[in-house]
């Protein structure tokens, strides 16, 4: 297996020196759980349907597979790590805040897969039980793909004094792309933790890892994070 510091590297950084240790400090360093939500895991009777839609829907099995088998289990222990005291779990979902869904932007609004109405109190949009949020824990809820553009994140995570902010969850090409993105602009050192995070493909997936690694994030495995955390 190739180690993290030199893996998932892009056109810009082939050849480019080792990526260097991150230094994690104890209540400074949070770990974000973005979009896994009802919604993305439900499925639908395949028997029910066309065989145009049965083979739409079939297309997602690897996705559902790498879910199940491997995204899931990796943020339920992050989690576990994380509350143990290397610093706080924050959660964020995308739900519309108004009955119409008149409040979502306009990525949310189109036409297509993106055409997200997820009212904010219905059991679709809200986190998965496996990874349920423990009572205290900061819950924001975006109409955005970013979770920062679209809430208060950035002034949460300010003013909790955090500077790293370790990234997993749903769409690794769509909301967890802009997240990390909007992260690394607002000058947080931000970790995207490779398996716990999926997109709708593993091409897609790897791919965004590749674009998204050493200029918005450093890249490693829930392994490598865990090294790295403070006591």
């Amino acid at each position: 297996m190739t180690g993290w510091k030199t893996a998932w590297r892009s056109f810009y950084y082939d050849g480019a020196p080792e990526a260097p240790d991150p230094v994690l400090v104890k209540g400074r360093v949070a770990l974000l759980v973005i979009d896994v939500q009802n919604t993305y895991l439900a499925r639908p009777d395949r028997s029910a349907l066309t065989p145009a839609e049965a083979a739409r829907d079939a297309g997602w099995d690897g996705f559902h597979a790498r879910m199940h088998g491997l995204v899931i289990p990796t943020i339920a222990r992050l989690i576990e790590r994380f509350r143990a005291g290397a610093g706080p779990v924050v959660f964020a979902r995308i739900a519309c805040l108004t009955p119409d869904g008149r409040d979502r932007s306009l990525s949310q609004k189109k036409p297509g897969w993106n055409d997200l109405f997820l009212p904010k109190d219905e059991e679709p949009s809200q986190i998965i039980p496996a990874l349920a949020p423990a009572p205290g824990e900061v819950v924001v809820t975006k109409t955005t793909d970013s979770a920062l553009t679209g809430t208060n994140l950035r002034l949460v995570l300010h003013n909790m004094g955090i500077t790293h902010v370790a990234c997993c969850g749903i769409f690794t090409d769509q909301c967890v792309s802009s997240t990390v993105r909007s992260l690394a602009d607002e000058s947080f050192d931000v970790i995207l933790v490779e398996d716990a995070c999926a997109a709708g493909t593993m091409e897609l997936h790897t791919r965004e890892v590749e674009i998204l690694n050493r200029i918005y994030c450093e890249a490693m495995r829930a392994e490598d994070l865990v090294g790295y955390l403070p006591a």
